[in-house]
């Protein structure tokens, strides 16, 4: 199953390669992350596909077609510069960062927390917590520490 440091790579290779959409699996944390990055500007759309292109009309997803479905992520370029510039995992499978609400704090503030560096100006991080998938500020306004997934600038 494809894990959240996979998508990071994908996406930011796009970005590098200079592709206008990128293919990547339907998983509800794809999803959730897709949307995450969607809403903070990041890329410019998320929509349902199959391998080789996305869906015109709503196709659901049964057991005969699981395996074909993706998500179509738009990306998206300001003077021809990418609009995400990197996008790293910082939870691994040998590591899980789990932080609570004052470690995480710290690091909106641009502090160092635990051992990751705090986020700079026009950085987001995303975490997963007993709310859902969320950006940093979300959670913290909703006082929610979790396991923080990866970061974006």
């Amino acid at each position: 199953m494809p894990r959240h440091y996979d998508l990071c790579s994908r996406i930011q290779n796009g970005f590098r390669a200079r592709l206008q959409r990128i293919a990547v699996p339907d998983t509800k944390m794809n999803l959730a992350i897709s949307n995450v990055l969607y809403k903070e500007g990041f890329i410019a759309g998320v929509k349902r596909g199959d391998h080789v292109e996305p869906d015109v009309d709503y196709v659901p997803t049964t057991p005969d077609n699981i395996a074909t479905r993706r998500l179509w992520l738009e990306l998206k370029y300001n003077n021809d510069e990418p609009v995400l510039k990197r996008m790293s995992a910082i939870s691994k499978p040998s590591r899980r960062i789990v932080m609570k609400v004052a470690e995480l704090q710290k690091l909106a503030a641009g502090n160092r927390s635990q051992f990751i560096k705090g986020l700079q100006p026009g950085e987001i991080a995303i975490l997963t917590t007993g709310y859902g998938v969320l950006e940093l500020r979300e959670a913290l306004e909703k006082g929610a520490g979790g396991e923080v997934l990866c970061r974006a600038i």
